[in-house]
């Protein structure tokens, strides 16, 4: 841990008193399993200790947030408080896609010398809180200076052995899910970011619902724990990149093609009125590059029924069948008047 050199003042006064008591965590796992924080944030040692008892797997990831660079952000939509849970949501997401119980967030929140404290413990407060909706702390990580507001964080988490969700095990047969409505991010940069709101607006409940896919994007912990442990799940990862990239994806690593039922994409209203608005086509909005957090997942279709029931005995919303895996790798839209044709949308590519 590096705060305590890089960031003396605001330690004193904001980061302390931020992160103090969180030595003892602790968290038990469904076989008995136990992990224990022997020495958090607040111990202000180099580096936070864990106690890990029994077997386990080690789950890690590692996402870059472009600070102030979100058009929501620069446009006054999202303030820092919004950026800084966002950059821990989108941690735990990838944790969550994991199967994994979240343990840990080692953040790195470098910022201007001019950014005045309450704007710097506001992101701070953002980071702390989405860890706290979690239940896994902030342990540490890096603060200082930098030429502007520069954010990212690692997630930790642990999985009973075996249990890890990983995206290369689907097979053909297999159903294609999710736990709920994609194209929400997109539509929501699309309606703020594009077009003239003072013209096209919509109820501010959907206004509401737009936004909150930036500002209080949610992690899908628990539901990510109900597919691991029903032992049922045989391919998952988040929607982070868009649906279509995460069926790419599950494709790829699992040497199956899919065909996707149009008519079973679930569709949230505010997203079908911002395509009507823009005049987009509904079905590459919801597939298309837009970070909603959703988990994408393969079970057995004879199994499909009994994983409802876990879910519905855990408490989630039920999740949406929506295709199916195939011996051959095309990657397929079957719409409602039965004809196939390539998968639309334009997922998310990393530079090359």
């Amino acid at each position: 841990m590096v705060w305590r050199a890089r960031c003396v003042g605001r330690l004193a006064t904001i980061i302390g008193p931020m992160f103090s008591g969180q030595t003892g965590w602790s968290h038990r796992l469904t076989g008995g399993e136990t992990i224990r924080l022997l020495a958090g944030a607040d111990a202000q040692d180099d580096c936070a200790v864990f106690r890990l008892d029994g077997v386990q797997e080690l789950v890690v990831g590692s996402d870059y947030v472009r600070g102030p660079k979100f058009g929501l952000y620069e446009l006054g939509y999202l303030d820092d408080y919004d950026i800084g849970y966002y950059l821990a949501m989108a941690n735990f997401s990838d944790i969550a896609a994991m199967g994994a119980q979240p343990i840990a967030l080692l953040s790195v929140v470098r910022y201007p010398k001019t950014m005045p404290d309450e704007r710097f413990a506001q992101v701070l407060q953002g980071i702390n809180d989405a860890c706290a909706r979690v239940g896994a702390p902030n342990v540490g990580g890096d603060i200082g200076t930098a030429e502007r507001l520069i954010l990212s964080a690692s997630a930790v988490g642990v999985v009973e052995a075996g249990r890890s969700l990983l995206r290369g095990g689907a097979r053909p047969g297999d159903r294609l899910c999710i736990t709920g409505p994609t194209g929400v991010a997109a539509a929501a940069q699309k309606y703020f970011g594009k077009l003239d709101v003072a013209d096209t607006r919509l109820s501010p409940q959907a206004e509401e619902l737009l936004l909150n896919a930036w500002k209080r994007p949610q992690a899908l912990v628990p539901e990510g724990r109900s597919l691991s442990t029903s032992g049922l799940v045989t391919s998952c990862q988040d929607s982070s990149d868009g649906l279509k990239a995460g069926i790419e994806s599950i494709a790829a690593r699992s040497g199956v093609g899919f065909t996707v039922e149009e008519d079973a994409l679930p569709v949230v209203g505010a997203v079908e009125e911002v395509a009507k608005l823009s005049d987009t086509e509904l079905t590459p909005l919801l597939l298309g590059d837009s970070v909603d957090f959703q988990l994408i997942f393969t079970v057995p279709e004879e199994h499909v029924e009994e994983l409802q029931e876990i879910f519905a005995a855990h408490g989630h919303s039920a999740f949406h069948d929506i295709g199916f895996a195939t011996e051959e790798p095309d990657l397929l839209l079957r719409g409602s008047d039965g004809i196939t044709r390539r998968l639309p949308g334009n997922p998310w590519r990393h530079a090359t």
